[in-house]
């Protein structure tokens, strides 16, 4: 799965730092915060003398609050000398939520890592190890490992199962191939706690959760396109009393709507709106769609950002965006 010789440029580049910086995305998913935390304490193991940070903008949601070290989780790192970022399923620069506050952490001054599944990767770090094959990142840092000969143990596969597991949910997804099945097995016999993930993420919600959803399943709509499109507004947060993490997965229940090409979901937070499009159909491209709104993802599973705000009487037109 992996380069050869990035491996090698990899292994110089990290023998040399003395103290790690691993972040992922914002609004960190569990295969952001699968990834973070298993590479993390990979690093901890086979490089006792450096320092490892776990970084992330945003907190990450309660329900992965089973997994070892995430009460380590902290925000935007202070750079200094000799540190080492190593992003994780970060597409671009911009979706760290650090580039503005920390721009260095994007320049020659601190050589970096990135292990990540997007297809619209552009290579910003100074290795990368882009697969877009995989169905996550908690695939790459297993290849990893193995390239590295580091050994997994069972916090660390629980980690980084939880990110196979959310990335393709719960195994029910397109994506699910055999290459995932051998990961999921190879996790399981490191240790990997398989039912503490379906229990504590698939078999557990708040009852904020419950409510937020039923808004987003009342209001779907059918378009004559073939799409299935729902919407929260701010309202919707403050009425159920649901944090925005609290939507994850909810894209999923729009896009089981039989016959559709695609679906969509917008939610309104802070003048931002979020979209999150899905399809099961292998002649659509949502990456695509999200391209026009200067967003991306992967064929089946893209998302975009836009400056604005809901309006539910114009079937949910975007002010002020684009």
């Amino acid at each position: 799965m992996l380069n050869t010789e990035d491996v090698k440029k990899a292994r110089q580049l990290m023998d040399n730092a003395k103290r790690f910086l691993c972040i992922c995305h914002k609004n960190p998913d569990g295969d952001a915060i699968g990834s973070l935390l298993g590479i993390g304490l990979l690093l901890e193991q086979n490089y006792p003398d450096a320092i490892v940070g776990f970084h992330c903008k945003d907190k990450a949601p309660d329900t992965f609050n089973f997994l070892s070290g995430i009460e380590r989780m902290q925000g935007i790192p202070f750079l200094q000398e000799g540190d080492v970022p190593i992003f994780l399923d970060c597409a671009v620069p911009h979706q760290t939520g650090m580039l503005e506050d920390v721009p260095d952490l994007f320049s020659d001054k601190y050589p970096s890592v990135c292990l990540d599944h997007h297809q619209d990767n552009p290579k910003f770090a100074t290795v990368n190890f882009i697969v877009p094959e995989a169905a996550s990142t908690c695939e790459i840092v297993v290849s990893f490992a193995d390239e590295f000969g580091w050994n997994i143990d069972s916090s660390i596969a629980t980690s980084l199962l939880t990110g196979v597991y959310t990335d393709t949910g719960g195994l029910l997804h397109s994506n699910t191939s055999s290459c995932v099945y051998r990961t999921v097995a190879r996790l399981l016999r490191d240790g990997a706690s398989q039912q503490k993930i379906v229990n504590s993420i698939y078999r557990t919600a708040k009852m904020s959760t419950v409510k937020l959803w039923g808004r987003v399943l009342e209001k779907i709509s059918l378009t004559k396109e073939g799409g299935a499109i729902s919407a929260v507004t701010q309202g919707d947060f403050r009425a159920t009393g649901a944090d925005y993490s609290e939507l994850t997965g909810a894209i999923d229940y729009i896009n089981a709507v039989p016959g559709m090409r695609f679906s969509l979901l917008l939610s309104e937070r802070d003048g931002i709106v979020k979209g999150s499009l899905r399809t099961l159909r292998d002649d659509v491209d949502v990456a695509k769609m999200a391209g026009k709104f200067d967003g991306g993802g992967h064929r089946k599973a893209a998302g975009f950002a836009l400056p604005g705000t809901l309006q539910p009487e114009v079937r949910w037109k975007v002010v002020d965006g684009k």
